[in-house]
């Protein structure tokens, strides 16, 4: 083992861990004030959970040799996983790296259904989740799989993180139906420095996210950070020039939207690609991203903070980018469209396909299977009320009068003229 390449990675994990609360800030500024405390606590919960359940069968099914379809339960309850070496760092060491990526993963989903699901039934769809969706994608990919063995592409998780997840974000968003206020008054966001911050947070966290992918402090760990600086600007740059041509405005929740794409579209080739390759995929990244955003809020699809598109579209941007521009002078397994591989662009397509289909299919049982015990969806009152009150009996923000919010529906008021469904990419309410 070496001694530097466990410090990285010691402290890569620690970074991926914090952008979980650092996702938790992102989303909470975007919704209103009466559901800030509810949407922390739908993506810090994920540490306790998913977390557990990655050490009792998660890393097992992700990193076992059972087959190339699941990794069996050689590893459930950390079997046979101790302080001996995987690679040039323990094989502990490997396991905890790898669960940070399993709970952000399964935290990210939880944009979608913001101030409409109820809490405890939405931590039993984290912990299914995790053990259906992402630990079998991850062994297919990462474990050895059988997509692996295709020589699909993905470095730090733009097909095992982000498209998982994007694509289960879209589909418990459809199954549980668009908020009571949707379409009908502007949801507009109660906290944009909140925002910011957290966006800010998460491109920290973000160069342990792809650096430590290396698994080694050595050149492709020094790539990939490069990497993770350069395409999140290239997007954010795009982004505000996108902003600035449609309407003329710059705004803060268009900035912090961009980073986070351009974070997501680098991800699957960080260590494959070189630095201005890494710009392009920003740049490239940035659009398909942005239009998705102002197509979906013109339609009943109540992706309320827009996991579909920026983690699944920019997740596949960067995923099929990544087999155009990947090359083996910067240390990728194998050669891009660009260099002369016409095959790999179709690998990653594949795969794409394949994570897409199962993910949309296996999230949509494990969601039927949920209503059909109990309720994911919360009661309208309780919607009105705000989910912080009913769901936690507590306020993100107290009240100067040190009153408690009595739990009964508001007086009946007459409806609001009907506005767009919710906020454009820009941060606008029209």
């Amino acid at each position: 083992m070496n001694g530097s390449d466990i410090a990285w990675m010691l402290v890569s994990t620690a970074l991926v861990v914090l952008m979980t609360p650092a996702l938790g800030f992102f989303y909470a500024g975007l919704v209103r004030g009466k559901n800030a405390l509810n949407t922390l606590m739908m993506t810090i919960v994920s540490l306790g959970f998913v977390t557990l359940a990655w050490a009792l069968l998660g890393y097992s099914v992700a990193f076992g040799d059972a087959s190339p379809w699941w990794g069996g339960l050689k590893h459930a309850g950390l079997q046979g996983v101790g302080l001996e070496a995987r690679g040039t760092i323990p094989h502990l060491l490997f396991m905890a790296y790898q669960g940070t990526f399993a709970v952000i993963t399964a935290a990210l989903i939880s944009g979608a259904v913001v101030e409409r699901v109820r809490f405890a039934p939405f931590v039993s769809f984290l912990i299914l989740w995790n053990l259906l969706v992402y630990a079998p994608v991850a062994h297919w990919v990462w474990g050895g799989g059988w997509l692996a063995g295709l020589g699909a592409l993905d470095f730090a998780g733009g097909t095992v993180v982000h498209i998982t997840a994007g694509a289960g974000a879209c589909v418990i968003a459809l199954r549980l139906g668009p908020r009571e206020d949707y379409g009908r008054r502007a949801l507009v966001p109660h906290s944009v420095p909140l925002t910011l911050l957290g966006a800010g947070l998460l491109w920290f966290g973000w160069f342990g996210f792809n650096g430590g992918s290396a698994l080694a402090a050595n050149s492709q760990a020094a790539l990939a950070f490069v990497n993770t600086l350069f395409a999140p600007a290239a997007t954010l740059a795009t982004w505000t020039l996108l902003d600035l041509w449609r309407t003329g405005r710059a705004t803060a929740v268009g900035a912090a939207t961009g980073i986070v794409v351009g974070l997501v579209a680098i991800t699957p080739g960080a260590g494959f690609v070189s630095p201005l390759s890494a710009i392009a995929i920003g740049v490239l990244a940035a659009a398909p991203s942005y239009y998705a955003l102002l197509w979906r809020v013109r339609t009943r699809l109540d992706d309320a903070l827009d996991v579909g598109a920026a983690h699944g579209v920019g997740g596949i941007c960067g995923a099929v980018l990544t087999g155009v521009l990947a090359q083996q002078a910067w240390g990728s397994p194998a050669d891009g469209l660009l260099s002369g591989n016409l095959a790999q662009p179709v690998v990653q397509l594949f795969a794409v396909v394949v994570v897409v289909a199962y993910s949309l299919v296996v999230t949509l049982g494990i969601v039927a299977a949920l209503d059909a015990v109990t309720s994911l969806r919360t009661a309208p009152d309780n919607e009105a009320i705000g989910l912080d009150v009913t769901e936690h009996g507590e306020e993100a923000y107290a009240r100067e009068d040190g009153a408690i919010l009595i739990l009964a529906p508001p007086a009946a008021q007459p409806r609001a003229p009907a506005l767009s469904p919710a906020l454009t990419p820009s941060g606008e309410s029209t």
